[in-house]
């Protein structure tokens, strides 16, 4: 997550300069075989490309709607995965007089947000984290998933007897779960806890079920494959119309002008038909990387991060002094 003023101009045309590139090709065609070649009846009347332009906005921009919900919802998620464990550890040290078993509780939680997050920061094949423009991005910060080994971060938190036993599971998060409610069914059985505080304690696990849920159904299901075609499709199609569209309007200013420029007005038509388009192409692109919003992108919702703060303030309500230090941010970017 960028928490900067704003992207530099500099990086975002860093960021969308191959398809900038690719205008360029696309707006000097037409030009060249109008002006130079003479090829006069390459001429498309622009009512049609404003009508497609029109179109493509309005497709364009609902597509941008809805990814930047997807991302709203994965920040909603990850907000109630925090009030949570911060209920889940206010429980647990105030329900439990035994500090180990309260550590143990603790800890295990911290070991479901590990297994959470790189989880999440797996990949998937519709996924663009990984594509050049975004790869390159990623100079200038670090996916702490990507840089920590899974098996090292989470044998910080429970034993390898424990691991060993998660870890031949499907779903290691939710086996994780199911050795803490296993571990509040023997406290209740032995009377150290009331039945209020039992069922109370089994809520938050269920929370904790549900918001995982919510994350995998979030990661496992991507933008609807039609819409993001037919996105696809109607700004192609502008892009390669639109200069053909300005040919004979860029022609025309000729009779208006005097001097160097009479004659070659047709040659404005490229810097403006790419600036244009650059606008359509560089909003599919932020929609496009804001789909999915844990795989690890400058625009995703900062889960290291959470999950961090998340384990600083539980350990701090345990009395620990030596704290992890807090994710910071890269070059403005929150991971």
């Amino acid at each position: 997550m960028h928490i900067g003023k704003s992207y530099k101009l500099v990086d975002f045309l860093f960021w969308t300069r191959r398809r900038i590139y690719t205008l360029i090709i696309l707006d000097t065609i037409p030009v060249v075989l109008y002006q130079l070649v003479g090829i006069k009846w390459l001429v498309v009347p622009w009512v049609v490309v404003a009508l497609l332009g029109t179109a493509t906005a309005f497709i364009v921009g609902f597509k941008n709607t809805q990814t930047y919900n997807r991302t709203g919802n994965g920040h909603d998620i990850w907000t109630n995965i925090r009030n949570l464990s911060i209920s889940w550890g206010m429980l647990c040290r105030d329900y439990f007089k035994d500090g180990e078993f309260v550590r143990l509780l603790v800890y295990r939680h911290f070991a479901w947000l590990t297994v959470l997050r790189y989880q999440m920061r797996e990949g998937r094949v519709w996924e663009v984290a990984d594509a050049r423009y975004n790869a390159e991005y990623q100079r200038y910060y670090t996916i702490p998933e990507r840089k920590h080994a899974f098996k090292d971060e989470i044998l910080k938190y429970i034993t390898a007897e424990e691991w060993s036993y998660v870890a031949g599971t499907r779903s290691q998060g939710i086996q994780l779960l199911a050795l803490q409610s296993q571990a509040l069914k023997a406290v209740y059985e032995k009377q150290e806890i009331v039945v209020a505080q039992y069922a109370e304690l089994q809520r938050t696990i269920n929370g904790f079920i549900t918001q995982q849920g919510l994350c995998e159904s979030l990661k496992d299901t991507p933008y609807p494959r039609q819409y993001s075609i037919v996105n696809t499709i109607f700004v192609s199609m502008f892009c390669f119309l639109l200069p053909y569209g300005l040919l004979q309007e860029f022609d025309q200013l000729n009779a208006a002008v005097t001097g160097l420029m009479k004659g070659h007005m047709i040659w404005l038509l490229i810097p403006f038909c790419v600036i244009v388009s650059w606008m359509y192409t560089s909003l599919e692109q932020v929609g496009e990387s804001t789909e999915y919003p844990f795989e690890g992108s400058a625009n995703d919702v900062p889960i290291s991060q959470i999950c961090r703060a998340i384990e600083i303030d539980l350990r701090e309500m345990l009395g620990e002094t030596e704290l992890p230090a807090p994710v910071a941010p890269q070059n403005d970017i929150l991971v």
